[in-house]
Parts: structure tokens; sequence; C-alpha cells
């Protein structure tokens, strides 16, 4: 919670700046206000919204939980308090709230179209700098299960990372002795061959990339036979047009950055009343 506090207070600042000036040029008064949605959706944003009212000296009422699918033109929150610190508080809670619930949303539809496959879905490293952490936390609201956090809890070998390696196999048997050992190794592989040497490697955990259905599904019979431990991930270019493609594979996940970077902003409002 502590996090959250510090990321709203930021983000009041930005916004706040050296100082309001609307409220130079009016004495405070008691107000009340409701935030309103105006299209359907999945909300995301209740543990911000308290922190921002804790933040702001406002009293929240949320009439909706995180994960709750909301309807146009439904009340979301009731806030009370001084009329300014609602007014400077007003597009930092909008744009939160507005973000956090887009993202959600856009989970849950991929989550949907997912059940009863067995197959997790996992979000991505595309997200916005500095607002991991929330785009993070409204994917879990949506769904689905959270991918590496960044660097230092999942060592992952993508292409880049694999033009500097010589011998795949002697690097992932000597990066066990330098990464702890509760952290797994996934390795990215654009093609059979590769996901076979990644196998042999007894790596943790093998993306398939921009990899066709029949390659994705030859690389899972050659994980049953070389490292039935391994999971596998199947991630690039999948959307919800195509993703019904995937589920009859035997695969553990699919990861999508879009979860985030494709997300459309929910239209909510502030109103006083």
């Amino acid at each position: 919670m502590d996090r959250i506090a510090e990321f709203v207070r930021a983000a009041l600042n930005e916004d706040i700046g050296r100082g309001d000036l609307f409220a130079r040029c009016k004495a405070p008064e008691s107000a009340k206000a409701i935030v309103r949605s105006k299209c359907e959706g999945i909300f995301a944003g209740a543990p911000y919204a308290a922190a921002l009212a804790g933040e702001s000296g406002l009293r929240l009422n949320l009439l909706v939980k995180d994960g709750e699918a909301i309807a146009s033109n439904q009340t979301l929150i009731e806030l009370e308090g001084e009329d300014i610190s609602l007014l400077q508080a007003e597009r930092t809670l909008l744009n939160i709230l507005q973000h956090a619930s887009g993202v959600a949303t856009q989970t849950r539809r991929f989550v949907d179209r997912l059940a009863g496959s067995g197959i997790t879905l996992l979000d991505a490293r595309k997200t916005r700098p500095l607002l991991r952490s929330l785009e993070k936390y409204a994917v879990r609201v949506g769904g689905a299960v959270n991918h590496r956090f960044g660097l230092d809890d999942c060592l992952m070998i993508k292409d880049t990372h694999l033009a500097t390696i010589g011998d795949l196999t002697a690097f992932a048997i000597n990066a066990r002795r330098h990464i702890p050992w509760t952290a797994a190794i996934d390795i990215e592989c654009e093609n059979i061959e590769t996901a076979k040497i990644a196998l042999e490697a007894k790596a943790d955990i093998i993306m398939c990339d921009n990899m066709n259905i029949a390659d994705i599904a030859q690389v899972a019979a050659l994980r049953d036979e070389l490292s039935p431990s391994t999971k596998i991930e199947a991630s690039g270019n999948i959307t919800l047009d195509n993703i019904d493609r995937y589920k009859a594979l035997k695969i553990d996940a699919i990861s999508s950055g879009s979860l985030a970077h494709h997300a459309v902003w929910l239209d909510f409002s502030m109103k006083f009343i």
C-alpha cells in the first residue's frame, strides 16, 4: 500500500505543480461528488482510489469492487470533502481509474476466450514506463497472471541474448550457479531447432515466439519427449481474432503485451451533487 500511496502522491504533484491557481481564487467549501461510468467494462483501481482519497483528505465510498462488471451510467464512487480538494484530485483519480479499468476490461476479453482450455493467460513487460505496477495490477484484476516484473525475477534469454551466447546448454548449466534457486530460466525460441536445444538444456520455460501453430505443436511433442517438466508459452501477435486457434495446443500459457498496450481507456466522469 505504501508504494501505491507514493505513486498517487507523485501523480497529484505532477498535476498540481507549483500550486493550483483555482485555489487562489476561492475559499474551500464542503462538497460531494460522484464518479460515474459512461460505458460498460470491468472496474479496476480500488486501492489506488482509496490511497488518493486519503492523500487528498477526502472521504470515499466505493460502490463497486475490483473485477466487477460495470454498466453505462453506473455510479462507481461517492466522494465527500472540500471542493478544492475534490477538484484537485479529479483528473488524477479519473486517469488512474480509466486506465486501470481499460486494461482489466481488455484482459477479461482474452480470459473469457480461453475459458475451459486450461491455458494460462500472461501479460508482458511491454508496459508504459513507471506504470508497470499499475498495469500489471489491472491485468490481475482482469483475471490473467503476471509474467515477470523485470530483469530481476526471471532469467529470460531472448533472441538478442542468444546472439551473445555460444553454447546454450553450457550457459544454462552455469547460469543456475548464479541465479536464485527459485528463479526460472525462460528461453525465447523462434524455431523448432532452437526449441530442441533449449529443451535439451532443461529450460524451465520455452517461449515459442511468433511460431506457427504446427511448429508449436511439434515443440510440445518434443517437450514431452525431452523435458516433460518444461512449460511452454506461446507469444507473438496473438489477438482476440486468432486466439481460438491456440486453444487446442498442448501448451501451458499464452502471453500478450496487448493486454496493456492495446487497452482502451474506459470513459468515466466526476460530477458534483
